[in-house]
């Protein structure tokens, strides 16, 4: 493992990672097009100056929120055979998010027993609701990679959000650090304030607590449509009243919400470098639109522009 490749720089607690995500094609995809998708992704991917990639792991969150959900829940492959199947041409490391709720015990077991730990990170993500039945709870899952993986580097969702309505989130951060977590990768951003303040709890939790703080890598998104707007309010993102205005008149919100974006990251490296708080990004890219594919590298190219210099 070189001093550079991602697993050392989270290990490590370095600042400026920087990394790209993905959902893996439907699960209704015929096999000839997921072979497509995968070799076009990684001729998108190989011309960014990234760290690694993200794959995520989609959940039914119908649970969580009664109201109607914007794009339909479609199920997508399970991330970690797309990755080992159809992503042989990649070459960087591969965070594999684990919605564990989906599976049982012997499945976590058996994925953590065989996850290649030299091209393989995960993430495990919890119910997204008290009530929702679950076949592996998150404590249990972070018990498995205990007992099977330790070495499988492992991080946890932070929400920003969920911080500013109980102001707990810092805590519930230092607790998942002492059950093997060693980096965090936020919900998508667009509160910068919000952000901020989760931040300084946790950076200065830890300099009380006389221990490291681990990264945070903050997610960036872009925002094309005012129903991609209405999705982010019903996934719970929180977005200022003056911006989703903004975006909601604009004749160019994909434009608009580049430009927040990249105000935002400008704004969290120049904090976290202040602070002495290890950090970095995730640029999203979820949709199916050609514009907003195009408009989210070219996001993450400005990015790692932004890191690297």
């Amino acid at each position: 493992m070189s001093r550079n490749s991602l697993q050392s720089k989270l290990a490590e607690a370095q600042g400026g990672v920087m990394l790209f995500s993905i959902t893996p094609p439907r699960r209704a995809t015929a096999p000839e097009r997921v072979k497509e998708i995968a070799e076009v992704t990684v001729r998108r991917l190989a011309g960014l100056d990234l760290d690694g990639l993200i794959l995520y792991d989609i959940d039914d969150e119908s649970d969580r929120n009664p109201d109607e959900r914007p794009f339909p829940y479609l199920p997508t492959l399970d991330p970690a055979s797309f990755h080992t199947d159809h992503l042989g041409d990649w070459d960087k490391p591969t965070v594999v998010y684990r919605c564990v709720g989906k599976y049982t015990e012997q499945e976590m077991r058996g994925w953590l027993a065989t996850a290649d730990t030299g091209q393989v990170l995960s993430v495990f993500v919890g119910s997204s609701s008290g009530t929702k039945p679950v076949q592996t709870s998150l404590r249990r899952a972070q018990q498995l990679h205990h007992e099977v993986r330790p070495s499988l580097p492992l991080g946890a969702v932070v929400i920003g959000e969920r911080h500013a309505r109980h102001g707990d989130e810092h805590l519930r951060m230092l607790t998942k650090q002492e059950r093997g977590c060693t980096f965090f990768i936020s919900q998508v951003i667009y509160d910068l304030n919000e952000t901020k303040n989760l931040v300084s709890d946790y950076f200065y939790a830890c300099r009380e607590a006389e221990i490291t703080p681990r990264p945070i890598i903050f997610t960036l998104s872009l925002c094309g449509s005012p129903k991609t707007l209405e999705f982010l309010a019903w996934l719970g993102v929180e977005v200022p009243p003056w911006l989703a205005t903004e975006l909601r008149e604009s004749a160019d919100p994909l434009a608009d919400s580049r430009r927040e974006a990249l105000t935002i990251a400008r704004d969290l490296k120049d904090y976290c470098e202040r602070l002495g708080m290890p950090y970095g990004f995730n640029v999203e890219s979820v949709s199916i639109r050609k514009a907003e594919i195009e408009a989210s590298t070219e996001l993450a190219r400005e990015i790692c522009t932004l890191l690297r210099s």
